[in-house]
This record gives C-alpha cells, structure tokens and sequence, in this order.
C-alpha cells in the first residue's frame, strides 16, 4: 500500500488559490439553531407517493360462482348401449366387443329406407337365429347430415338410432340377447354385434 506524500508549501499555495476560485456545485445550507423548533413538513405541500400495489397469486375464474345447470345432452347410442347390463357371458362379451368374435352372418343395410330396412332386419334375425347363429352382425352406416334448419338439431344416421330400437321390440327382443357397437374391424360405430339367444 502506497503511502501518500505531504504537499510541499509551493503546492499548499497553489491549491489553495485554485480551491478560493472554485464554486461549489452543492452549497451547504447553515444548520438550524438547537434552539429553533423543527416543525413537520405540511402534508399538504410534501407530494404524497402513490401506495405501491402488491398483486397476489391468483387463478382465472376463482371467484366465480359454479354453473347452476350442466348440459343436459342425450348420451349416443354406442354409450347407451355400453351402459346397458351384461346378459351374455362376460368373457364372450369381452371377446366380442374388442373384435376377437368373427360374427357368423353379416346384413348390410346401407341405402334402405326405414320402410325397407325393418322387414329385412326381422327377417335376417330370425332366420340366422333358425339356423343356430351366435353372433351376427348388422352393418347400417354412420349416416350422412341433413338439412339441419329447425333450432332442434337432428341426429346423423337414421338407421343407426333406428336399429338397436327394433331389435327390443317384438318380434325380435325374444331371441336377441345383447346388443353392442361393433369394433372397429366389423364397422365401428356404423355396425352392430347382435347376439342371440341358444334356441
């Protein structure tokens, strides 16, 4: 550490005589008297700071009250068949609904009205379940939209909503055991596993 050396008498001079010439940038104002009073500053004329604000952690929709009513919409035909009760054996059913069954006769039932369809529906039924059918499969296709103009909207696939109705209906809901949306192999939604009764 460098020691600093002593100013000569030449250099005390001339420092002094610069800083007589200097002007201060800050001047210092006399202290007031201990013996004056020091007021408070007026509040009015000191300019208030604007309270600093704190956000908290918050989540959208927090203070939001819960809906009152849920939609009420009317569950598809392949999740109101799926909620519907095992009657067959629950293995076959298993192997079944996951297209492990290969069914033994097929009707396909794409192009038909309704007015041609049900005829041949119940008549496919009963003479696969004459001839000692297991599993058969009803193919009636996705549906395509229709003029969709009325504030009800309308289900796609007349025939596909149409089916499962007519097949718990007499003549046929006394040989048909269970009914399920086939896999995707056999059709998916646009198909129907049928299972019969043992004559």
């Amino acid at each position: 550490m460098k020691r600093r050396r002593k100013l000569s008498s030449e250099e005390r001079e001339l420092w002094d005589k610069v800083a007589a010439s200097a002007r201060a940038m800050h001047p210092k104002h006399p202290k007031p008297a201990e013996t004056e009073p020091v007021l408070p500053p007026d509040p009015v004329l000191v300019p208030q700071k604007p309270p600093r604000f704190e956000a908290k952690a918050f989540r959208l929709g927090q203070t939001a009250a819960p809906p009152r009513h849920g939609h009420d919409l009317a569950p598809s035909i392949g999740e109101h068949l799926a909620r519907q009760p095992v009657v067959m054996d629950r293995k076959a059913h298993r192997a079944m609904t996951r297209g492990k069954l290969e069914p033994e006769a097929r009707l396909d039932l794409h192009g038909m009205t309704l007015a041609e369809a049900h005829p041949e529906l119940i008549h496919f039924v009963l003479s696969s379940a004459d001839r000692g059918c297991r599993l058969i499969l009803v193919i009636t296709g996705k549906g395509k939209r229709g003029l969709d103009e009325g504030p009800i909207p309308q289900r796609m696939g007349v025939l596909r909503h149409q089916v499962p109705h007519w097949l718990r209906l007499p003549p046929l809901g006394a040989v048909v055991m269970q009914v399920s949306e086939a896999h995707l192999k056999h059709g998916g939604s646009g198909a129907y596993y049928v299972y019969l009764r043992r004559r």
